[in-house]
């Protein structure tokens, strides 16, 4: 693990220690990015990155012009649970990332049912655009599958899993995979989507 990992995950530690020790409730203000910044001596793109993965998990707001905000919506407990767990453990690494390639590939085999020919622009177009990074480009393409897939438990447990893998990995597969599987779609070949997944090679995510 990178320096900068190492300091994501402690800066993610000491803001949820800050919201314990002076028991911040949903609505409070969390101090801003420059004194999270010089109280937890860590740098500010650090703080924004923790601040950014804990607003995706609802834990937290931002309302322009005024600050952060604890929000009002609390997710599951499994959210703590998970959170928790990823941060405190030293060999948890492997296991979320294939936890989430199963959740991936069970999303692709969901969504094949529900897939029409916008959806396949969209991936298509996702696929090729360079703006976007290559974890920018996964995430957004898979956020398109697991709209199809109808579940918003299912989307939401990816979405916690995407959010904090993003602190110990990089999140892509190779760039061939994702037009491989539209390629699936496009033919109608449902059998051999799981197939395709199980030929990521073991340390694809790094």
């Amino acid at each position: 693990m990178s320096l900068e990992q190492k300091v994501y995950q402690g800066v993610l530690q000491e803001i949820r220690k800050y919201i314990d020790e002076h028991d911040l409730q949903p609505g409070d203000k969390l101090p801003s990015e420059r004194e999270l910044s010089e109280n937890l001596q860590a740098g500010r793109s650090s703080i924004r990155e923790a601040l950014r993965a804990m607003e995706l998990l609802g834990l937290v707001e931002t309302r322009h012009g005024e600050g952060t905000f604890l929000s009002d919506y609390r997710p599951y407990h499994s959210v703590e649970v998970l959170s928790s767990f990823i941060l405190r453990g030293a060999n948890t690494r492997n296991d979320l990332l294939f936890a989430k390639k199963i959740i991936e590939k069970e999303a692709a085999r969901i969504a094949y049912k529900h897939i029409r020919q916008d959806d396949i622009d969209t991936l298509s177009a996702i696929t090729c655009d360079n703006t976007l990074s290559s974890n920018e480009k996964h995430a957004a393409f898979f956020q398109c599958l697991f709209r199809r897939t109808e579940s918003l438990l299912l989307a939401k447990v990816w979405q916690l899993m995407d959010a904090f893998s993003y602190t110990i990995s990089s999140l892509a597969y190779n760039p061939s995979f994702y037009q491989k599987l539209i390629n699936l779609y496009q033919t109608g070949r449902f059998d051999e989507i799981e197939r395709l997944f199980y030929q990521l090679p073991a340390e694809q995510n790094e």
